[in-house]
């Protein structure tokens, strides 16, 4: 099993937002018992694996991430690392296509060597406030709304005179 690290968001080794990948075989995954052991051991904040799929289906490659303590479903910087590993090892040129548990997702390599990702998208759903949360925090947020299939986390806009950009986000998990 080779593992790779590899700098997401930068063009420079020991910067950007490092990612742990691993290009399996076309047998699949092993237990997911191993591939959490795996990235337990990298302790980055992902590591990504990835196996071929047969072709003429929806997608090239099956891409599963796992943090040093659970699997995640979606991991954008892991993604782009796993896809960099691809084509920078010749296993994968042009537009590759992973299945994974949030959906089909895209990317495609290009001449200068930049690497764009097209993730699908999840419905927002409206979600009211937490009972007394207003009342704890002395005002009322705006509408809130979530990603229900790739997060858990609900943004909140507190009104205020100052522009949308200038109010603060309150997350609450």
């Amino acid at each position: 099993m080779r593992i790779r690290i590899v700098d997401a968001f930068t063009d420079r080794p020991f910067t950007g937002n490092p990612a742990g990948v691993l290009l399996l075989g076309p047998g699949g995954f092993p237990d997911d018992s191993r591939l959490q052991q795996v990235a337990a051991e990298l302790n980055l904040s992902e590591t990504a694996f990835a196996h071929p799929l047969p072709p003429g289906g929806d997608a090239d490659w099956a891409l599963r991430w796992f943090t040093p303590v659970t699997e995640v479903d979606m991991c954008g910087h892991a993604t782009l690392a796993t896809a960099h590993v691809l084509h920078t090892t010749a296993a994968a040129s042009g537009t590759v296509r992973f299945a994974a548990r949030c959906g089909v997702l895209t990317s495609t390599a290009h001449p200068d060597g930049s690497i764009a990702l097209d993730f699908p998208t999840a419905p927002l759903t409206p979600e009211a406030p937490a009972e007394g949360l207003a009342a704890a925090l002395g005002r009322s947020p705006c509408p809130c709304t979530t990603r229900a299939r790739t997060s858990a986390t609900c943004w909140w806009n507190w009104a205020t005179r100052r522009p949308y950009e200038d109010s603060p986000p309150i997350s609450r998990h």
